[in-house]
């Protein structure tokens, strides 16, 4: 009976030394809680240049299938930069999608410990693809972008404050109003900047400048925040985006289709296309026209629009044709 348990505890041993790898990593400000699928193998390390090092060296050494993360509001860039020069397949993950899955698997509770090692079954259930790494002119743009909508934040609220404000403040509020408005000037000066700056994303910017209802900040969301873009059809682009309409039906209720998920930044900036297209771009606007015309919400058409404008900017940037030669 020893001799068996001893040959079924070395089958089990090779078995998972042949097993492929997934790991999860939750990333916190300080630390990096780790865990490892089938070992169930789990550590601590350190969420700095030394922690980092030796957990890059260590999980090279078990040649993972993939390394699993959450989207944690940028914290977890430094990780993922590491990880990816170290040749290692990493993907960052929407945390609501993370969630559901915990929760679909009956693991509700909520530790680092368990969000990691979710995160690695995750990996090993749905094998989500990596995108490559953006490199640091991409990350920089990235950068750019989210400053930017900071300060556009800050100078609303500080408008609408302004209008509020008694006389003894309002010369504060409008020298804070004429500072930010300066920053934002040099923001745009310098996305430009960052954008010229690469021959392939010059191309990029160039095709989607000739899409009537397109400007500079558009243009240069899409470059830096839709990598993808021309390389998937045009399901799979609406998905990612979030603005492929989805089903919320189940047993005898019936609902609307709706959007949600996707990249946020990307849709955001395509309704403010799609809107200004509505008007200015002849293809969207009769398109939405039509829609309307058929008794559909404004909404609707305009969510519709979004859709098709994103759908027809996918076709552009996979033959690397102007606006002008897609549309007749």
């Amino acid at each position: 009976m020893q001799g068996r348990a001893v040959a079924g505890t070395i089958l089990r041993e090779v078995r998972l030394s042949n097993a492929a790898v997934y790991v999860g990593i939750d990333v916190a400000e300080a630390t990096l809680e780790v865990a490892c699928r089938p070992s169930a193998e789990g550590w601590q390390a350190t969420y700095d240049p030394e922690g980092i090092a030796a957990l890059t060296e260590r999980l090279a050494a078990q040649d993972p299938v993939l390394v699993v993360l959450e989207a944690t509001g940028g914290i977890e860039l430094a990780l993922v930069a590491e990880l990816g020069a170290a040749g290692l397949p990493v993907v960052v993950i929407n945390p609501r999608q993370v969630r559901d899955f915990a929760r679909a698997t009956g693991r509700l509770a909520k530790t680092d410990r368990i969000d990691a090692q979710i995160l690695a079954q995750f990996g090993e259930a749905v094998k989500p693809t990596p995108r490559p790494l953006p490199d640091a002119g991409a990350q920089e743009l990235t950068a750019l972008l989210a400053r930017r909508r900071q300060v556009i934040e800050m100078l609303t609220a500080e408008r609408n404050r302004l209008r509020r404000a008694l006389r003894k403040v309002r010369p504060s509020i409008s020298a804070h109003i004429e500072w930010l408005e300066s920053q934002l000037k040099d923001l745009d000066r310098d996305l430009e900047q960052s954008v010229h700056s690469s021959p392939l994303w010059r191309e990029k910017e160039n095709l989607l400048r000739t899409v009537p209802g397109i400007g500079p900040v558009v243009a240069s969301t899409l470059v830096a925040a839709l990598p993808e873009l021309g390389t998937l059809n045009r399901k799979e682009i609406a998905a990612l985006v979030g603005v492929a309409p989805l089903n919320r039906d189940s047993g005898t209720l019936r609902g609307r289709r709706t959007v949600w998920g996707g990249r946020s930044q990307v849709r955001a900036v395509l309704y403010m296309a799609a809107l200004s297209s509505s008007r200015h771009n002849p293809a969207i606007k009769a398109f939405y026209d039509r829609l309307l015309a058929a008794g559909k919400p404004k909404k609707v058409a305009l969510v519709a629009s979004m859709r098709k404008l994103l759908t027809i900017i996918n076709a552009m940037m996979s033959r690397r044709s102007p606006w002008i030669e897609v549309i007749p």
